[in-house]
């Protein structure tokens, strides 16, 4: 089994950047996806960017595309979510996901991944 644990939510103003962590334990895989969903009040959770640990192949959502940035450290095995540019819009609880079968382009589908955190709280005020 894997955990995940999310770090680096808070409060921001429009336009003020962040960024999230995702540092996994327990089981190691040697070929796998990270990748960042959310969650905003009264919506769907949905997909914001993804990458594969063994190429850095990334995917973004078009919502983020330009202004967020998802990144690996293979010797820390973690990844990160750089959010710039952030609009009130992008409030939301944000999940890591592990796809551990994951020599592949990264997916947008939630049912693809098999381990989750617990999630962050983001808020952007406007």
């Amino acid at each position: 089994q894997v955990q995940l644990a999310e770090s680096g939510g808070g409060l921001v103003q429009a336009g003020g950047s962040l960024r999230l962590s995702c540092a996994p334990s327990g089981r190691t895989f040697s070929s796998y996806i990270m990748g960042w969903f959310r969650q905003a009040p009264g919506k769907e959770r949905e997909f914001v960017a993804g990458i594969r640990w063994t190429t850095g192949s990334t995917r973004y959502a078009d919502s983020v595309k330009g202004r967020f940035t998802i990144s690996r450290d293979n010797a820390k095995n973690t990844v990160y979510l750089q959010m710039n540019s952030l609009k009130p819009e992008d409030t939301a609880v944000y999940y890591c996901a592990l796809d551990r079968i994951g020599n592949h382009y990264p997916s947008d589908s939630e049912d693809e991944y098999d381990y989750w955190g617990r999630g962050t709280q983001v808020t952007v005020s406007s």
